[in-house]
């Protein structure tokens, strides 16, 4: 039997697939997170800039951002002291997007919580924290990666419309950086910033008016000082005059454009200006034509300042510009000069006369009798004016001229006048023998003491006691019954008697230590006299009461009024 061998096929072989888990996933998405915030990260990252601060104040690394209107465009990565140890370097990560905004033109300022004269500021910091702000500046500057901080926000912001004006003062007072400008009472601008002249000698301010407000400003305006608060007297009382509290507070400056100059150009960026002290001043300066006067006075000019008025009849014409001391070398005399400066053109006057010459017309009112003198403004604060008046008898005078200064002859002031009153009543008393008549006077009181406390005074008057009490006892008696009353008449006389005696002592006593050509002596003889007539009246009364006692009863009978 054949081996049939039947070959059975092999089994299957089952071959599985790898197939990716899905744990893998999770790698795969992070790294490809990763990529895209490296990619991010680097598409967006910007230069690296370093900013050098005062201080280190307020700063973290890490944490204080650098914003552009409130917007995030970089963080502090690093802060170091700098070689010098002056100052700190801040290392800042700029963003891509903030590339073109760091230029030489650009400025950089911490912000931080500020209280000030005139404004508060960066309140917000309180809770959120200091933060590092840009201003970009103008277009055009050119790339910088160094920089140095502010040390205050700047007050006005580049993008800012408006135009920015020079003023010149000769001196700062109250103005300061963000001191306001004002135009008919509203802020329109601020102040920049300061800085000296050539020689020190003046300051220039740099004001900045914004838009639509700048179009105001005119060739021919005037700026001056609106600080603080401004005391003035007229014959109303006082005035008291501010722009505003920022302006009390914070300083401030004012302008206005006169109605003779508005038809003058608008005023280009970077015009300048004088600053005058009041808006007096600024007002003045309008007048184009000016006169130069000098004046001479003899007394004390007291209250008499730079830039006190000048007046006629009144009316404002000019101002004082100089106050010096004279030597008169002729006439040997020390005076004070007073230099003026008159305005023409404060004067109304026909058109012929409007242009003419000073010197031809000077002369005439000179010959009518025109001269200065010194008048109180204010009787409180002792304020002076110089006064133009007309004297009809003052003696007549000629035009001089010091070089184009015009010299006009003087009169005493009203003060002087009253001085001079003061003066010659003060010599009067001066020359009274003050010291002899108070002498006197001591040795009139001593003596009057002394008569007052004499004995023979004191026994007068306790004699005149005494009568007064027997007369009061008499007018009682006389009540109850005549025979009591008689019998004391006589007693009664001869007291009144030795009173009247005792006086007549007591009165030669005061004639020897008083005088007798006093009141007090005069009185002490009218009081005699009386005493005499009320003596005389009694003893007729005991004498006709005597002879007829009937009287008491029926009356003074036909017979008792013929005696």
């Amino acid at each position: 039997m054949n081996d049939i061998t039947t070959e059975l096929p092999a089994d299957p072989v089952v071959r599985h697939r790898r197939r990716l888990s899905i744990v893998w996933l999770i790698p795969i998405l992070a790294v490809l997170l990763a990529g895209f915030l490296l990619w991010r990260s680097w598409s967006q990252q910007g230069p690296t800039i370093n900013i050098s601060f005062r201080t280190a104040e307020g700063i973290e690394v890490g944490k204080t951002k650098v914003k552009l209107k409130a917007v995030d465009i970089g963080t502090v990565s690093a802060v170091h002291i700098a070689p010098d140890r002056r100052h700190v370097i801040v290392s800042v990560d700029m963003s891509r997007e903030a590339t073109e905004d760091l230029t030489d033109r650009a400025r950089f300022w911490l912000v931080k919580a500020r209280i000030s004269a005139g404004s508060v500021s960066g309140l917000d910091t309180l809770l959120s924290g200091s933060y590092i702000a840009i201003d970009p500046g103008p277009a055009g500057g050119k790339p910088q990666r160094d920089f140095k901080a502010l040390e205050t926000p700047p007050v006005i912001a580049s993008d800012e419309p408006g135009r920015s004006f020079l003023l010149h003062a000769a001196r700062l007072g109250s103005i300061g950086p963000g001191s306001p400008i004002f135009y008919h009472g509203l802020t329109v601008g601020e102040i920049l910033g300061y800085d000296l002249g050539p020689n020190a000698d003046s300051v220039t301010l740099h004001a900045f008016v914004r838009a639509p407000y700048d179009q105001y400003v005119h060739k021919g305006s005037h700026f001056w000082n609106a600080s603080g608060i401004t005391f003035a007297t007229d014959p109303d009382g006082f005035k008291v005059k501010l722009e505003s509290l920022a302006a009390i507070l914070s300083g401030g400056v004012a302008f206005d454009t006169p109605k003779e100059m508005q038809a003058t150009a608008v005023a280009e960026d970077g015009q300048d200006y004088p600053l005058y002290e009041d808006q007096d001043s600024a007002q003045a300066a309008g007048y184009s034509k000016h006169i130069n006067v000098v004046t001479f006075f003899q007394g004390s000019v007291r209250g008499l300042s730079v830039g006190s008025p000048v007046e006629l009849f009144g009316i404002r014409i000019g101002s004082v510009t100089g106050i010096s001391l004279h030597l008169d070398p002729i006439a040997q005399k020390l005076g004070v000069a007073v230099h003026l400066e008159v305005q023409p053109e404060r004067f109304k006057v026909d058109n012929a006369d409007q242009d003419r010459d000073p010197s031809e017309v000077l002369p005439i009112l000179l010959r009518a009798g025109l001269r200065t003198q010194l008048k109180s403004t204010s009787l409180l604060t002792g304020q002076l004016a110089v006064a133009l008046d007309f004297f009809p008898d003052a003696p007549p005078a000629t035009l001089q001229m010091q070089g184009d200064t015009f010299v006009l002859p003087s009169e005493a002031g009203d003060i002087d006048s009253i001085t001079r009153s003061v003066s010659d009543i003060a010599g009067k008393l001066n020359r009274l023998p003050l010291d002899k008549i108070g002498d006197s006077l001591l040795q009139t009181l001593q003596s009057a003491d002394a008569l007052v406390a004499s004995p023979e005074l004191k026994s007068s008057l306790q004699s005149v006691a005494q009568a007064a009490d027997s007369l009061r006892s008499v007018m009682h008696n006389l009540d109850e019954g005549l025979g009591p009353t008689l019998k004391k008449l006589p007693a009664l006389t001869n007291s009144l008697q030795q009173a009247t005696d005792r006086a007549g002592k007591a009165l030669g006593s005061m004639n020897d230590g008083y005088g007798t050509n006093s009141e007090f002596y005069r009185g002490i003889q009218r009081l005699l006299g009386q005493m005499t007539d009320m003596t005389r009246a009694i003893r007729f009364l005991v004498e006709f009461l005597d002879e007829h006692p009937e009287a008491l009863v029926r009356g003074r009978t036909e017979e008792g009024r013929s005696r």
